[in-house]
């Protein structure tokens, strides 16, 4: 015999499984009596003898005996059909011989196959009840559903997180649980647990007890990470499942395949059970071999398999029962669709949302094993819960000292504290009060609280990629003393509401898409309110310069506008604000240098880079902007630069790097006030000797170009610090390199120069580190020179 352990293994999934089982599941219990009773039958046919037959004679005249056969009786009667003590004189072989032929043709089909039937039919109705536990579509989520349930039932938070959320509303909770309250302090551990039971549900009792424990608002930092990472879980689990319905349709699909093989097996069942017969006739045309046709066999398990199929059709019936009673429940409710209202009633949870799809469905499957699990499995659905969680670990986590140890000052000279990737804002942070500067890096969903105005010290904020609410108190403090705003943003929804009120503001730069359609005016909100800002940076895709910067027109100083691209075709509105002294249009597509620039009377810097400049003849109009000293041409596609710059004579600093220039004219050098000019990446080959009238040069750089020759007037500049000459086609540096007695950095790296002139002993001022050269020229100097340029 087989042990019936074998088989329990087989018929019954883990034990956790159980949770998705209702109340009235008995089907694996039946399943393992039935593949018993398949079993049992299988082990009779194999170890006993089938069927046994005897020779059976009809009439004396229709049936030839064989000469040696000898009567025992010597009187006979022609009318008896079966002698009774008669000798066949067949051996065993043939007997046996007969018991197998008898048992193939005269055996109803019903009677020798019983067994293997029940075997078969209890497999499927096993694989049936248990194929959506098994397959890699629905598997995956029921093990990865019932580890996040257990997780969750036995984890500390679930009884914690009560307390600490109806901490959030006590007035709720006094009126609410008042009385039940009352009734637990009055009723004994021992003596009352049925009435408490009647009166409270399983998940408000450690709701109130943990109430009284001067512990439960307190974590340790392993529990704290565990509890956070059950949220997390629960939260990507939902949004995975509420996807689809597999596992319902697979459920009811199994179900009506039960129930539809349990109305067939009762029928065919009642129908054959009774051709399991004790005597069975055989007729079996074998006469040349025994001398006998006709024989009377005994089925000798007959017995037995009738009472046995007695027996299996009233489990099936209950069998069939439990799964009509399932299809009743499956098609008369709505099982797609779960509501927590009961347990918002009950823990003051109001922010538990209803779920549906493969995950309503499931909760609805535990409800019917115990509704406990879903009651305390809800804790991890809540928002309030969940971030009441994250600030005790936050809170844990940075403690004040920590925070302060990340003190750094910026390029603003403040104090800044810079937090990423948080979950929150720590209520710790507003224990630093000298703080000046507070950069946050996706962090959203935080509200900033009235504990803010703590900050005395607050001018500073930065936004980066965060979803922030402000409490009133907070927002009130904001108006009156943050000076710097920086917001990064995704959606122009993140962007913060109270930020078109902070009336002392004076530098708001925002990083983020807003508009690209001209069409709609709302890009930005009014900026009337912020009197006192000077610098606006914008990082967006605008087609034209927002009206509401028109609103500060009047008082802003610093423009920058980045827009990533899109041709921005609208600048009228530049000419109102004639206050501005610098100005940036990065990235902005622009063919032409707009002419509402040149309206701009105190302008001292203006950055073109990155469009696609290719002339800029109507620079002759930058004449009229008297206070320019800075004009950045560089990354654009410009060929040639027209005589009339000689007009800018304001000018101090100018780049053309990143252009397409192939001649210097020699009217470029009589900007004679030019400090900084940087000519580098293009596809310049000569510099004019009228190079040597910028006696005021101190930065010059004209890497990346293909220069085969230096003039000797770029050495009468005394005054240049830098001079980068890297990627030409230089192959000798002038001995009057020594005129440079102020430079600090040279670059001569890939050029063709065979060695450095020793002149360079002469420029005192630069050392190794200044002097960008390969290693096998710099060897070519003498060794003094070498050994001071290497001492610092």
């Amino acid at each position: 015999m087989i042990p019936v352990t074998e088989f329990r293994q087989f018929s019954e999934q883990e034990p956790a499984f159980r949770v998705l089982k209702p109340w009235w599941d008995c089907t694996d219990y039946l399943s393992v009596v039935m593949l018993m009773i398949g079993v049992f039958g299988c082990t009779l046919q194999v170890v006993q003898d089938k069927i046994i037959c005897l020779p059976q004679r009809i009439s004396m005249a229709n049936q030839t005996i064989p000469n040696k056969t000898e009567l025992v009786s010597p009187v006979v009667s022609q009318d008896v059909h079966e002698m009774m003590g008669l000798k066949t004189n067949l051996d065993l072989q043939q007997y046996s011989f007969i018991n197998q032929m008898c048992y193939e043709k005269a055996l109803h089909w019903y009677a020798k196959y019983f067994p293997y039937l029940v075997l078969i039919h209890t497999l499927i109705f096993m694989v049936c009840s248990n194929f959506w536990f098994k397959f890699p579509g629905s598997s995956s989520k029921i093990e990865h559903f019932i580890s996040i349930l257990g997780k969750c039932f036995d984890s500390p938070w679930t009884t914690r997180a009560l307390s600490e959320v109806s901490g959030e509303n006590p007035e709720e909770k006094d009126n609410k649980n008042n009385s039940a309250s009352k009734a637990i302090l009055n009723v004994s551990v021992e003596g009352n647990l049925d009435s408490l039971e009647k009166t409270q549900s399983l998940k408000s009792i450690p709701e109130k007890i943990v109430v009284d424990k001067p512990t439960a608002s307190a974590l340790d930092k392993k529990e704290g990470e565990q509890a956070k990472a059950l949220f997390e879980k629960v939260k990507k689990f939902r949004l995975h499942v509420e996807e689809g319905d597999i596992l319902y349709v697979m459920y009811v699909r199994q179900t009506v395949l039960k129930v539809f093989k349990f109305l067939l097996i009762i029928a065919y069942n009642s129908a054959l059970v009774s051709e399991v017969q004790i005597t069975v006739k055989c007729s079996v045309d074998i006469q040349d071999m025994t001398g006998y046709k006709h024989f009377s066999c005994n089925h000798t398990m007959a017995h037995l398999f009738s009472k046995l199929s007695y027996c299996y059709l009233c489990f099936v019936a209950v069998y069939g029962f439990t799964c009509l009673y399932t299809s009743y429940w499956l098609f008369y409710r709505s099982l797609k669709e779960y509501s927590f209202e009961y347990v918002r009633q009950e823990t003051g949870i109001d922010d538990i949302p209803d779920v549906k799809n493969d995950f309503a469905f499931m909760l609805h499957m535990i409800d019917q094993y115990d509704p406990l699990y879903s009651k305390r499995f809800a804790v991890f659905l809540s928002e309030v819960s969940e971030n009441k969680l994250k600030q005790l670990n936050l809170n844990h986590e940075w403690t004040p000292e920590k925070l302060r140890q990340r003190l750094l000052t910026n390029h603003n000279n403040r104090l800044e504290l810079q937090l990423f990737m948080l979950s929150g804002l720590p209520d710790t942070i507003f224990e630093v009060t000298e703080l000046q500067s507070l950069k946050l890096e996706i962090i959203n969903n935080v509200t900033i609280p009235a504990s803010i105005a703590q900050l005395e010290n607050l001018q500073e904020l930065s936004l980066y990629q965060c979803c922030l609410k402000s409490h009133t108190t907070a927002t009130s403090f904001l108006k009156d003393n943050l000076k710097v705003l920086r917001v990064k943003f995704d959606d122009s929804r993140e962007l913060p509401h109270w930020l078109y009120h902070l009336r002392n503001l004076e530098e708001l730069y925002l990083i983020g898409s807003l508009s690209p359609d001209a069409s709609k005016n709302v890009v930005l909100e009014s900026l009337r309110e912020l009197k006192n800002l000077k610098t606006l940076s914008l990082k967006s895709n605008f087609t034209k310069i927002p009206q509401s910067i028109v609103d500060v027109s009047s008082h802003l100083q610093r423009l920058y506008v980045y827009n990533d691209g899109t041709k921005l075709v609208m600048l009228n509105n530049l000419k109102k604000m004639v206050n501005l002294t610098e100005l940036e249009l990065v990235h902005c597509d622009l063919e032409r240098i707009p002419h509402a620039v040149f309206s701009l009377t105190n302008l001292q810097e203006l950055d073109l880079k990155e469009n696609n400049l290719r002339s800029i003849e109507e620079i002759v109009s930058c004449q009229h902007l008297h206070k320019l000293t800075c004009l950045k041409l560089w990354h654009n596609s410009i060929c040639y630069i027209p005589e009339h710059i000689k007009k800018l004579g304001s000018l101090e600093r100018l780049y053309f790097s990143h252009n397409k220039i192939e001649i210097l004219p020699s009217h470029l050098f009589l900007c004679n006030k030019l400090r900084y000019l940087d000519l580098s990446n293009n596809d310049i080959r000569f510099i004019p000797p009228e190079i040597g009238v910028l006696q005021s040069l101190q930065y010059f750089s004209v890497t990346c170009n293909k220069i085969e020759n230096l003039p000797d007037e770029l050495f009468f500049c005394k005054k240049l610090k830098t001079l980068k000459l890297g990627k030409n086609t230089l192959s000798l540096l002038s001995p009057k390199i020594s005129y440079l007695v102020l430079l600090t950095h040279l670059e001569l790296k890939g050029n063709h120069f065979e060695l450095l002139p020793p002149e360079l002993r002469f420029c005192r001022a630069l050392k190794r580190g200044g002097l960008v050269v390969e290693d096998v020229l710099f060897e070519t100097l003498p060794s003094d020179i070498r050994d001071k340029m290497k001492a610092e």
